[in-house]
């Protein structure tokens, strides 16, 4: 685990969030939440979010992958990409 994934898990794991279950999974962070969770609605707002949190990270940045999931849907979303998750995206 980095330094950048281990200031994220403290970070969300600490925001009380009530029902979610934030754990590491390799190099990413996998995040389970209520199944009444609207995933579209995080989805919609998870840049400027996940940006406002992030004033709060001291270390140096790293790629990151938050994978969500309810019991009914999930997505994934990538911090800092590399060139490589933006190739995938065409």
């Amino acid at each position: 685990m980095n330094a950048y994934q281990q200031k994220w898990l403290n970070l969300l794991n600490n925001a009380n969030l009530h029902g979610w279950i934030v754990r590491p999974e390799g190099n990413d962070i996998h995040i389970d939440m209520p199944s009444v969770t609207d995933l579209k609605l995080i989805r919609d707002n998870l840049p400027q979010t996940l940006a406002a949190m992030s004033l709060d990270i001291d270390v140096p940045k790293e790629r990151l992958k938050f994978m969500f999931h309810n019991d009914h849907e999930n997505f994934e979303y990538v911090l800092n990409p590399h060139a490589t998750d933006l190739e995938g995206e065409k």
